[in-house]
């Protein structure tokens, strides 16, 4: 066995999403609906992992362990709860995260948005409107405004491709425009149902087009005000990999979720890459995995090779690439540590072959509210009791912990 050292300055993170462990975000699409009778999601996430208070002791706890990189968002609703309407309050929260950030040696990584919406953006047409781009880019120039002096790297959108990946390219998948809870959530807001669109659901092409526009706006609004953050988009790319007779119906999967995304990219700092399984194609479509695949909590397969196959398609978009989120939902952390060490081993497999990735970021830092699945899966390399809120340090996070600090890996 030899050990593989990683790049120095090679950044290991964990990460968390603001509407998963930060609780009480009221003001956005996501609490809505949560809480519309019969919604398809499992249960409401409530105080979630009260983040927004324990924030110091959790930063604390993730640069104990060893990480040098802390990835998380920013909640528009909270910060502009109506349109045009900044809360300094909301801003200088999130001012005394990056600060206790770099208290703690930590590189700051800043998500904009990361899947929920002020709720006034649903009503002003969501992730189809044609103002959309703008009031994001106006967003994010007022969050840079005030946090960009302490931000080290700013992502953009996370996962634009979400929709499709979720609706179109998974075998059974519901269509949420059909069900009642859908049309309850677009009554409360007082839209039609139609014109609702929330950006998890969003799979149009005028979505897309949508947050690519809004993408790149805020990437200027976001370099106007601290030119020198280096700023990128994260994706969800698929290892899509065709079985005889599939290979039409996988080059289209590979356009859809992959490329007319990374055609968009090339002027970017830098590209955030997120992944956790791969994708079988056969004649018919997506492919269910076999009977004999071990699964994860979130029903696919484990898959840990995915992400070297997607570092190399990450790769042609000629900038550099840091994997923004990598992880297992799982209870058996045994299968935790084997899944990202197998992962891992291809992330320096693609170093070895010369590509530039700066960085691994294992999602979640926390057990934490994860969307339709409630509480259920765990990707957390930290237990949190639900009743309690009391923080469990796993032994996956230990040991990552300990190659984050070694700076490399065994091979």
């Amino acid at each position: 066995m030899m050990e593989f050292a990683f790049p120095e300055g090679f950044l290991w993170g964990t990460a968390t999403a603001a509407h998963q462990v930060e609780g009480g975000n009221v003001y956005n699409d996501v609490w809505l609906m949560e809480h519309v009778p019969r919604t398809d999601f499992a249960e409401p996430s409530g105080d979630a992992c009260d983040h927004y208070h324990r924030y110091r002791e959790d930063i604390a706890l993730l640069a104990g362990l060893g990480f040098n990189m802390y990835r998380f968002s920013l909640e528009w609703s909270r910060i502009e709860p109506e349109p045009g309407e900044f809360s300094l309050a909301a801003l200088d929260h999130y001012r005394r995260v990056l600060e206790c950030c770099h208290e703690h040696g930590l590189t700051a990584m800043v998500t904009f948005h990361h899947f929920s919406s002020p709720r006034w953006l649903m009503i002003a047409g969501g992730w189809e409107g044609h103002d959309t781009p703008g009031r994001f880019a106006h967003f994010c120039a007022r969050a840079t405004a005030h946090l960009g002096d302490l931000i080290d790297y700013a992502c953009t959108l996370n996962e634009p491709n979400i929709g499709p990946l979720i609706f179109k390219a998974q075998p059974g998948a519901p269509v949420p425009q059909q069900q009642a809870w859908w049309a309850l959530a677009a009554q409360q807001l007082g839209i039609p149902p139609e014109r609702f669109a929330p950006f998890q659901f969003a799979t149009s092409k005028r979505s897309r087009e949508t947050m690519l526009a809004a993408h790149h706006q805020a990437v200027e609004a976001i370099k106007s005000e601290a030119a020198a953050i280096p700023t990128g988009l994260t994706l969800a790319l698929q290892d899509v990999q065709a079985e005889p007779g599939g290979e039409e119906h996988a080059e289209r999967l590979r356009y859809e979720l992959n490329d007319v995304y990374l055609a968009e990219v090339g002027n970017d700092d830098f590209l955030g890459l997120q992944v956790y399984t791969r994708k079988r194609v056969g004649p018919d479509g997506v492919l269910r995995p076999s009977e004999d695949a071990e699964l994860t909590q979130m029903g696919y397969e484990f898959w840990p090779e995915a992400l070297a196959a997607t570092l190399r398609i990450a790769a042609t978009a000629g900038i550099p690439v840091i994997v923004t989120e990598n992880g297992i939902a799982t209870a058996d952390d045994e299968r935790r540590v084997a899944y990202v060490e197998s992962a891992l081993r291809g992330v320096a497999a693609c170093l070895q072959d010369g590509l530039d990735v700066r960085g691994y970021t294992y999602w979640s830092a926390f057990d934490n509210f994860e969307w339709f699945h409630g509480y259920g899966p765990t990707f957390g390399l930290i237990a949190v009791d639900r009743r309690t809120q009391a923080r469990t340090v796993k032994p996956s996070a230990r040991w990552l912990g300990a190659i984050a600090r070694g700076n490399r890996v065994s091979l």
